[in-house]
């Protein structure tokens, strides 16, 4: 796992954790395929190796020649899937969005935000842990600088209110209002886990335009879980340092 730890931030912590990365054996045969060069493979299948492979000199020089033509030639990058947790504020999810070949599971702000504390039938799991969503909305959702705690504390307070309301009436009419009232004043630093599916060409395309982005610190946390990535180095960000 990845954490942001910086002292100028409170409430929880941004993180990323790696689940799986597959589908390197089938891409490097298929980058093969326009030429019939499945002969001159020369990467081995090792499963007790991080990615299942040990990429050949032949292999890794064809991948690295694809990789500079372009967009068009690569795209057996897009065959290398990577599933990852990432915890992030709800303000890089909206940015996030912009790359298009990703799959994403949230948890649901809808049911969290609202969520029942029930000391009876209640399960405590560890995403449930990590959100801090039993009981009242508290500071430990959200990703704030310190000077701002109070506006979101604000904010909390409200959303609490909110909350109370919610279990306190059965009309389902009352309960959409106070749904989007919540989801009307829910701030931009609320943070939400997704489980996300992507490939390593969209992760190329993420760390050549974000690497150096005003929202720096966020999207380190990103950058920083790509370059740990198996042959990271070697084919996300080769040519773009």
């Amino acid at each position: 796992m990845i954490k942001i730890e910086d002292e100028r931030y409170v409430g929880g912590t941004p993180f990323a954790t790696v689940i799986e990365v597959s589908g390197f054996v089938g891409a490097l045969h298929g980058m093969r395929n326009p030429k019939n060069s499945w002969r001159l493979s020369d990467s081995k299948v090792n499963k007790g190796r991080e990615g299942g492979i040990v990429i050949g000199e032949n292999d890794m020089k064809l991948a690295q020649t694809l990789i500079k033509a372009g967009g068009e030639h690569r795209k057996f990058l897009r065959m290398i899937h990577v599933q990852v947790d990432l915890n992030l504020p709800r303000y890089i999810w909206s940015e996030f969005d912009t790359y298009h070949y990703n799959t994403k599971n949230s948890t649901s702000t809808m049911h969290k935000l609202l969520n029942q504390d029930d000391e009876k039938d209640w399960t405590e799991t560890f995403l449930d842990e990590l959100l801090h969503t039993r009981g009242d909305v508290q500071i430990e959702n959200f990703w704030v600088a310190k000077e701002d705690v109070d506006v979101v504390n604000d904010c909390i307070n409200r959303l609490n209110e909110i909350k109370k309301e919610f279990f306190a009436t059965s009309s389902t009419k009352e309960r959409k209002h106070l749904r989007r009232r919540a989801k009307q004043i829910l701030s931009e630093s609320w943070l939400q886990m997704r489980t996300v599916d992507t490939n390593y060409e969209e992760l190329r395309n993420i760390y050549s335009q974000r690497q150096y982005h005003a929202l720096d610190v966020e999207w380190q946390l990103v950058c920083k879980m790509i370059e740990q990535l198996p042959y990271a180095e070697e084919l996300i960000l080769h040519g773009l340092k």
